[in-house]
């Protein structure tokens, strides 16, 4: 019986103890940003008069508005955070209609501050898969 009274005395001490909830993996949160310089009637593609699209992706789930989010989270993980990675062997047309990507929020708790301007929608593809493509 003694026994049983020590184990009901630790098990409502415990019950007193306050919960601490545990510490989530830092999740991605990014805003990206596509800006066509130049001839702003026709450089974005499907997109009307508008030089510049904006998205927020975010991972861990993968969500925001991007429209493939999923696929463009588990490419910037593949990646280690790099947004700019290896280049697939896409072949694209050597037309110049320049594109600014452009990303800012943060990856896994670290900060992402990210510009490079590219010839044309294609090569930025070749760079960055999924992650611009919308």
């Amino acid at each position: 019986m003694p026994h049983l009274i020590a184990t009901a005395l630790v098990g409502g001490a415990l019950a007193l103890l306050p919960a601490v909830p545990a510490q989530a993996a830092p999740g991605t949160s990014l805003r990206l940003t596509l800006t066509y310089p130049g001839n702003d009637t026709s450089a974005a593609p499907g997109n009307g008069t508008s030089g510049t699209r904006t998205v927020t992706l975010r991972c861990g789930p993968a969500g925001g508005n991007h429209p493939k989010a999923a696929r463009a989270c588990t490419e910037i993980d593949a990646a280690g955070g790099r947004l700019a990675h290896a280049p697939d062997d896409r072949v694209c047309t050597a037309i110049y209609a320049p594109v600014v990507a452009q990303a800012d929020g943060h990856w896994r708790g670290r900060a992402v501050d990210f510009r490079a301007e590219y010839g044309n929608d294609c090569a930025m593809r070749s760079r960055t898969g999924t992650i611009f493509d919308f």
